[in-house]
């Protein structure tokens, strides 16, 4: 069974500007740019006033860089911060009570993972990463503040909630309906979308650097069947996988195989260019 390791809480109350490392965690002062990808993302939803935009800027406190496979939040936390990812990759998991994993959801930058926290009292479940991942870390006050003083990024927030619920109802819908080579397109095509909607492509080319017991804890397959639909969906050309890049080669083929409507995600392929 993977292991994980949460972030120590003394990380997480070190003074502002201070930088340290303990338990696989790194906090730093956070940068100027930091949460771009999460303004980005946002942008699609209503376009913010710069006023706002600073805001969400300031509000972030510090960063922390995270190695890979560590627990960024434990289930049954209450977490002092709301951590927005802005680098790298991470997961909603659960452990079921054979001790399999099971992925609930994909987190990449301009992802916030817990904003919910600061109206529930603790975590249905845990956050970890699955590659080296750095995270924004903006203080649950602050958040409640921005709730109840800030309207636009109130309604930012909630609407990037909504969507969340959206996807996590099409993954159940994937997984309990469709193949597992229609899943594993499927996957790819919403994975495509959530990097262009963050300004994360180039060139139709996205990092991909899960394994294949990471997509296989997120479908509910074996690590040998993932593989098996991987080959076939490279094999008919339908993506290119290599040094952990991947590209879909042809997007309406792709959209196609995977029965992939992009409606859920409440994004225009448009506006996204795909």
């Amino acid at each position: 069974m993977p292991m994980t390791r949460r972030i120590h809480k003394r990380d997480k109350l070190m003074a502002p500007g201070t930088e340290t490392s303990h338990g696989g965690a790194s906090i730093r002062k956070a940068s100027v740019d930091t949460i771009d990808a999460l303004l980005f993302r946002l942008g699609h939803f209503m376009e913010l006033a710069e006023a706002d935009k600073q805001q969400l800027r300031e509000s972030v406190m510090r960063e922390a860089r995270v190695d890979k496979g560590k627990d960024v939040i434990c289930e049954n936390e209450r977490p002092d911060y709301v951590h927005v990812v802005t680098d790298g990759w991470a997961c909603r998991y659960k452990y079921l009570a054979d001790g399999r994993r099971a992925i609930l959801g994909y987190l990449i930058p301009g992802d916030v993972c817990d904003v919910h926290i600061a109206l529930l009292d603790h975590m249905d479940h845990a956050v970890s990463t699955l590659t080296p991942a750095t995270f924004a870390l903006i203080p649950r006050e602050t958040v409640n503040h921005i709730f109840e003083n800030n309207t636009s990024l109130a309604y930012a927030f909630f609407w990037a909630s909504l969507v969340e619920e959206s996807v996590q109802r099409e993954w159940f819908v994937n997984n309990t309906g469709r193949p597992a080579d229609k899943r594993l397109a499927h996957l790819l095509c919403e994975m495509q979308m959530r990097h262009r909607a963050a300004g994360l492509t180039r060139n139709n080319c996205i990092d991909f650097p899960l394994t294949q017991q990471d997509l296989a804890d997120a479908m509910g397959i074996t690590v040998v069947h993932t593989n098996r639909v991987m080959q076939k969906l490279r094999s008919e050309g339908l993506i290119t996988y290599d040094n952990r890049q991947l590209t879909i080669n042809d997007w309406e083929a792709m959209k196609q195989f995977g029965d992939f409507d992009p409606s859920y995600m409440h994004l225009s392929e448009e506006t996204l260019n795909l």
